[in-house]
């Protein structure tokens, strides 16, 4: 049966969104909702927590942080008892403590590895510059351990029209995208992309059979 909080063009009907749990380096258990899961992965500041704000239709259900490496929480948000998306904490920001970084890379690599009904990964890059190694390894590790991905390319509205193309080019080559990924430009500010993101939930949950 398909979830209901989706339809079948790819729309979000949002009834009810809210902070059910967070979850840092110390929490032992990592919790089990039994529906369907989204994980949001990507550096310090591109904007996942903007991104879940966009998709659940609430300016301030994810808060926005302008200091890198802040959100060092999973935060697991409950779309309409239905759905859950799952906001990682940001890698690659160089100033958070070596030692707490490891904690947090096992933090990550446990629920992703753990979770029994995680149904994709929706990977956020920002758009205006060259995917990182760190972008590179966390696609790769997707594409490995056989997860659905699409590829979010942040802050569209930082960059002329006449840029995006060639900036898309560059990400698709770096992160070597196959021709079945999910390439999807997105804008915080005008919402441009989050019917496509929505799009990607709708299709991976017929295809899970959820």
């Amino acid at each position: 049966m398909m979830n209901s909080t989706v339809t079948k063009r790819g729309l979000m009907i949002i009834k009810t969104a809210e902070l059910e749990t967070v979850a840092g380096v110390t929490t032992k258990g990592l919790p089990q909702t039994g529906r369907p899961e989204f994980a949001f992965a990507g550096r310090s500041n591109v904007g996942k927590s903007s991104l879940i704000n966009s998709i659940a239709k609430r300016k301030a259900l994810a808060r926005t942080s302008g200091t890198p490496g802040k959100t060092q929480t999973m935060n697991f948000y409950n779309i309409n008892n239905e759905l859950t998306l799952v906001d990682l904490p940001g890698y690659g920001y160089a100033k958070v403590d070596q030692d707490f970084k490891k904690k947090w890379g096992r933090m990550i690599e446990r629920y992703l590895t753990g979770s029994k009904t995680l149904k994709g990964i929706i990977l956020l890059v920002d758009i205006r510059h060259k995917p990182t190694a760190d972008d590179i390894d966390m696609y790769e590790w997707i594409r490995s351990m056989g997860f659905t991905c699409a590829v979010v390319a942040t802050k569209l509205d930082k960059l002329k029209r006449s840029e995006v193309k060639k900036a898309l080019a560059l990400i698709t080559e770096t992160l070597g995208l196959k021709e079945e990924d999910m390439l999807i430009p997105f804008s915080a500010s005008n919402g441009a992309g989050r019917d496509e993101v929505c799009e990607f939930i709708d299709n991976t949950l017929m295809e899970e059979g959820s």
